[in-house]
């Protein structure tokens, strides 16, 4: 159990020079698991080896990321939370600010900043903003692409279907450039990166669960300071903020936050 211990001290100090990834904010029996898992399918029985295979296939160190990071998404995802959430953009940022940027935080494949992008469609906020980040360049790849398989749009609409995407012969979709061009996006890691600034509304779902109290507390404080007095976060529906006045958060809604 030891050499276990010391193994996992030696892989996390090797990914966080390496690959730039703070792994001991993460939870640390959910983490080693995960690598444990990427580690016997590459066949490798060591950290000290698989770090070595690492360091010379960049087809395992992009495996070895998107196996890390948790790229589950979908359109409208918790479609009525997320409806709730469009209602408080559409009165508490649309109303007021002309320009609103808003920060799709670990956007994974794109699904959640397209959907950001078609409310702001939808409700004649031509002007808004969509910044759009996550740590996974593989991602982010797949993401400006905009291609996304039939059962991946199942919760748009039609109507939804026919404005913003264009159905391919092979029967998937591709976001339209008028839907690409509202979104930018960038990598970034939410535990080391500096974060973006004066946004109006801040999505940043399902990430926090990951982490360690220490460094879900240090996100959230980050993710206000990132906000415009007046500004909202939207968490995901199993993340809760504690001593959410104290960050100068008020709640509006279940998982939705207003900046005081």
């Amino acid at each position: 159990m030891k050499k276990m211990e010391l193994n996992f001290t030696f892989f996390n100090n090797w990914v966080q020079k390496q690959l730039g990834i703070e792994l001991s904010a993460y939870k640390e029996r959910q983490m080693q698991r995960r690598i444990v898992n990427i580690m016997h399918k590459a066949q490798v029985q060591t950290l000290e080896e698989y770090a070595r295979l690492l360091e010379k296939d960049a087809l395992e160190r992009t495996a070895f990321i998107e196996h890390l990071t948790i790229n589950v998404t979908n359109f409208y995802r918790n479609k009525e939370i997320f409806e709730t959430f469009a209602q408080q953009l559409k009165t508490e940022i649309f109303a007021h600010f002309e320009a609103p940027k808003i920060w799709s935080a670990a956007c994974s494949t794109g699904a959640e900043p397209y959907t950001l992008a078609m409310i702001a469609a939808k409700m004649n906020c031509s002007n808004a903003r969509i910044i759009a980040t996550d740590i996974d360049e593989a991602i982010l790849h797949k993401a400006r692409a905009g291609l996304y398989r039939e059962y991946e749009v199942n919760e748009l609409s039609k109507t939804e279907l026919q404005r913003f995407f264009t159905r391919l012969p092979d029967g998937s979709f591709e976001a339209k450039n008028e839907l690409k061009r509202k979104v930018t996006f960038k990598r970034q890691d939410l535990l080391q990166d500096p974060y973006e600034q004066s946004c109006h509304a801040v999505v940043c779902r399902n990430v926090t669960i990951y982490f360690k109290a220490q460094a879900r507390d240090e996100v959230y404080r980050k993710l206000v300071a990132a906000l415009v007095p007046g500004g909202i976060l939207f968490t995901g529906a199993t993340e809760t903020i504690n001593a959410a006045s104290q960050l100068g958060l008020k709640k509006l809604d279940s998982f939705i936050y207003q900046k005081v």
